[in-house]
């Protein structure tokens, strides 16, 4: 049986083309927002779920960092995603038509070297396949998308102009989630990242002294992220990836010493790092 992939969009958008580069033998489940994508995988309706976390221009994607630590899923793969964005029209029309273009809140000012000096109006809409399927419904030659080449492929538009982006570098990162527990096994010829969920004890210096054991394994963080518990200011959570893997004999002990002075120490999942991590 064909495993499915559920993921927060309509087809065409970044995260469908995240699924269909990751996992191309996987059927997709479009999902109108994260929550209900997240509810597919835990209702057993998709087998995975494709979730962005980080973009390099507009950082973490917030609701994802909410909505992680309240169930009880792995992390399998993560997927670096180029992001290059096409300025999208119906068919015969032309950039000096276009009087409004519609996309994301995060596209539209990751483009407005290209958008600004056109004196358009920029409209925030769902998202920017949604955006580009609403230009396509409305066949106003005035009207324009910010969307995938994907898009307008299934919304047949037509491309007015390419990577239009004001930053070349721009990159989506991707989780591949799923119900089951996933930690592969160790390659010391493999680059490995682990994300874990922790509370520190209150008490001074506890984050610090927690981590430290990271630093004297030379174990390298690559993020660290807090979050309140129950809406109180004495009580913090973090979230944090590594570079490491638990069979690891500086992991471990990087652990050992966590865990005297952080409490229910969680891990979502060790997994090989995408090729396109960059070292600092």
């Amino acid at each position: 049986m064909t495993k499915i992939i559920s993921y927060q969009g309509c087809p065409g958008a970044y995260s469908d083309m995240s699924c269909r580069a990751l996992c191309p033998e996987m059927d997709t489940l479009p999902c109108n927002t994260f929550s209900d994508a997240f509810d597919a995988l835990e209702e057993g309706k998709s087998d995975f779920a494709m979730i962005p976390i980080d973009n390099s221009i507009a950082g973490r994607v917030a609701d994802i960092h909410h909505l992680l630590p309240n169930n009880n899923f792995s992390i399998h793969k993560e997927y670096f995603l180029p992001v290059h964005h096409c300025f999208l029209g119906v068919p015969g029309s032309k950039v000096e038509d276009i009087k409004r273009v519609y996309s994301h809140v995060h596209a539209l000012p990751q483009c407005r070297n290209f958008t600004k000096p056109l004196g358009i109006e920029e409209i925030i809409y769902g998202d920017t396949a949604s955006s580009a399927q609403k230009v396509s419904n409305m066949g106003d030659k005035s009207c324009a998308a910010i969307a995938s080449n994907l898009a307008a492929e299934l919304y047949g538009l037509d491309v007015l102009a390419e990577n239009i982006e004001d930053v070349s570098n721009n990159t989506t990162r991707f989780i591949l989630l799923s119900k089951q527990a996933h930690v592969p096994e160790y390659d010391e010829n493999e680059r490995y990242i682990t994300s874990l969920l922790f509370q520190v004890k209150n008490r001074p210096a506890s984050l610090y002294k927690g981590l430290g054991g990271f630093a004297t394994n030379g174990i390298n963080m690559t993020k660290l992220e807090s979050y309140m518990v129950g809406g109180k200011f004495t009580s913090t959570q973090f979230y944090c990836e590594a570079e490491g893997h638990p069979k690891e004999q500086g992991f471990k002990y990087a652990l050992e010493e966590l865990s005297f002075f952080a409490t229910k120490i969680r891990s979502f999942g060790t997994y090989v790092a995408d090729p396109n991590r960059k070292d600092g």
